[in-house]
């Protein structure tokens, strides 16, 4: 089925705001590099801002269910798929297109706390961390919470490393302090 102008557009909005950035990324480039005209994009979205609060759903969606069912294939455990997570962010980090975390990028661009955008922003890095409780909790962990967002830490470190380039093995590295914390529920990995 062929996506309707608005689901292109969004799509294509993505693309260019994960590349240039929201603030740097004007309408005239959007349309131009969409190819969708300035009355077609404000026919489906009020404001940029709207805009960006749709690109980033989009972007949740597409993300939390690559990493999610990559974890999952990676090991059939919950607490090898906790450690499974870092091999996944590995292979993404190895991307030619990978260009660091959108999320991390908005609520950078967009500080205040109130504002749609962080809030969507934030919101991702929620439904993150209840995954990563629900497996570790089933992983018999003693504080599934706490381990959660010792967990989500090191990821989020580990993404910001490898986008600045700061570190030659993020992921490993993240996946080797992690191996530590989850040592005691790894019954593989």
């Amino acid at each position: 089925m062929r996506p309707n102008k608005r689901d292109e557009l969004v799509s294509k909005a993505l693309d260019v705001f994960y590349r240039s950035g929201f603030h740097a990324t004007g309408m005239d480039m959007l349309v131009k590099e969409t190819g969708i005209s300035k009355t077609s994009i404000y026919k489906h979205f009020r404001t940029k801002d709207d805009l960006i609060v749709a690109v980033l759903h989009l972007r949740d969606e597409n993300f939390r269910s690559w990493l999610f069912s990559r974890m999952a294939a990676l090991s059939d455990t919950p607490a090898g798929q906790l450690l499974a997570m870092f091999t996944a962010l590995g292979e993404w980090f190895g991307r030619a297109e990978f260009a660091g975390c959108m999320f991390i990028k908005a609520s950078a661009e967009f500080q205040n706390r109130a504002h749609p955008v962080y809030q969507q922003s934030t919101e991702h890095k929620q439904m993150l961390l209840e995954h990563f409780t629900g497996l570790a909790k089933s992983a018999g962990a003693s504080d599934p919470a706490g381990l959660a967002r010792q967990l989500l830490t090191l990821k989020e470190g580990a993404i910001v490393l490898s986008a600045m380039s700061v570190t030659p093995d993020p992921a490993g590295d993240a996946r080797h302090t992690a191996r530590m914390l989850l040592e005691p529920y790894l019954a593989e990995g």
